[in-house]
């Protein structure tokens, strides 16, 4: 390390400067993937059978004539950042249009694993208000920022507004369902032996589905908050279950836990604990948690 506080080091000094910048604008980059997914722009271009010109996105999306300039500066930035890319329309070079890209084909509404409902959720003002009381939760004896930010649990949070509940369980579904499909095709070992599996916090039962369609041997069982699993129906080998994971956890041979981001360290060790009870419930067929 060189000391910049004398100035005299220019190239360093505005290569730190740099540094800095890019982490406090590093939200541009998610916000403007949210712009393109609001506006749709990733389904305007995959409707057309040829790169989409600049003049022709402008006129198929809902923009005030005052911001089309703006248009041609968002795309630049979701080049830049791999979402679409630009190809020649005419013979001669001169005209351009913009394509999908592998990652924006993710983005896509009648993709069946789209991430777009994924995407939404995680940036939406309920789920980034947290992240700016991150010092002030630090300070204090709550267990998540979320509880500092909104003043109660998510889980509370989520059961009392069923806006929030909708679209996590969407999020989760989504997210759910490229991963799924990932393990069914690729690690079909991974439940060989097992006779039943529980989806701890398995919201509207995705995962689980998918894996009871796949191995109609395994007896399938989502587990998650009552409110979440009201109503919702099972098959023949997949059930729902109403609880809570940290007071106890349903008798399994396999345990399946995903997207735990959400849960503190410490909490992480309690579900962990009632795993493990569960498992060895499964196996001796006796009562517990």
């Amino acid at each position: 390390m060189i000391n910049l506080a004398d100035g005299k080091h220019g190239a360093e000094l505005l290569k730190a400067q740099a540094h800095v910048w890019n982490h406090i604008f590093n939200f541009i980059n998610s916000m403007s993937l949210k712009c393109a997914i609001d506006l749709g722009i990733p389904d305007i271009i995959n409707k057309h059978s040829e790169p989409v010109t600049l003049p022709e996105l402008i006129a198929a999306l809902p923009v005030h004539p005052s911001k089309a300039r703006c248009v041609p500066r968002l795309m630049r930035l979701l080049i830049h950042s791999g979402f679409f890319e630009k190809q020649k329309v005419s013979e001669d070079g001169q005209e351009e249009g913009y394509i999908l890209t592998n990652a924006s084909q993710l983005l896509l509404k009648d993709n069946p694993f789209s991430v777009t409902p994924f995407l939404q959720a995680m940036l939406d003002p309920i789920l980034t208000k947290p992240w700016h009381f991150v010092s002030t939760w630090l300070t204090n004896d709550d267990p998540t920022p979320f509880d500092t930010a909104h003043g109660r649990t998510f889980w509370d949070y989520g059961g009392q507004e069923p806006m929030l509940n909708h679209f996590f369980n969407d999020a989760m579904a989504s997210d759910a369902r490229l991963v799924t499909r990932v393990l069914v095709n690729e690690c079909k070992e991974v439940f060989e032996g097992l006779g039943s599996l529980v989806d701890v916090g398995g919201g509207t039962g995705t995962v689980a589905k998918s894996l009871a369609k796949a191995f109609p041997h395994l007896d399938c069982t989502v587990f998650d908050l009552p409110h979440v699993v009201a109503d919702l129906q099972g098959s023949e080998n997949l059930k729902y279950v109403g609880g809570d994971m940290f007071e106890a956890i349903p008798p399994a041979d396999g345990i399946v836990l995903k997207n735990s981001g959400f849960y503190m360290t410490g909490m992480m060790k309690n579900v962990l604990r009632y795993s493990r009870n569960a498992r060895k419930q499964s196996r001796t067929g006796k009562e517990g948690r």
